[in-house]
């Protein structure tokens, strides 16, 4: 298991996020616009209001868990936006994942969701063997600006 410190990432956090934030992009095949996720990890790292960044120690990786309200979970949600670790197999991402878990937790969340891309089996089967299940639900979504 890897011995890497996970901490609660703040707004001086900022410039080690945002090159993990791009190889993730990069890795998932998705656009990283760097202003418009400063924009949005800003409030993250301020305050709770919205969510919690957390940071692997050295660069090691990262992960994003934002707020939901259900009524249907009874209140507070916790999605986990993203996490990334640089290197694979070595204990980092199983850590980064129960710390953020159990944050979420302690922050009054009931569930905890998350979504991976239809072709990823490998990081289904992580995410398995962490707790998690798939369900018979589709999200859908629509961009509104």
């Amino acid at each position: 298991m890897a011995d890497i410190r996970v901490y609660r990432a703040e707004p001086a956090d900022l410039p080690a996020i945002l090159p993990l934030v791009a190889e993730f992009c990069a890795e998932d095949g998705h656009d990283f616009d760097e202003a418009r996720v400063t924009r949005a990890l800003v409030p993250l790292l301020r305050g709770d209001e919205h969510g919690q960044v957390w940071l692997a120690a050295e660069a090691a990786g990262y992960a994003v868990v934002t707020w939901g309200w259900s009524l249907e979970s009874g209140g507070r949600e916790a999605l986990l936006d993203e996490i990334y670790v640089r290197e694979r197999g070595n204990g980092t991402g199983a850590h980064l994942l129960r710390r953020v878990v159990a944050a979420a937790a302690e922050a009054g969340a009931a569930v905890m969701f998350l979504e991976t891309e239809a072709h990823n089996e490998r990081v289904r089967g992580f995410y398995a063997r962490h707790g998690f299940a798939a369900e018979d639900s589709v999200w859908m979504s629509r961009v509104l600006r």
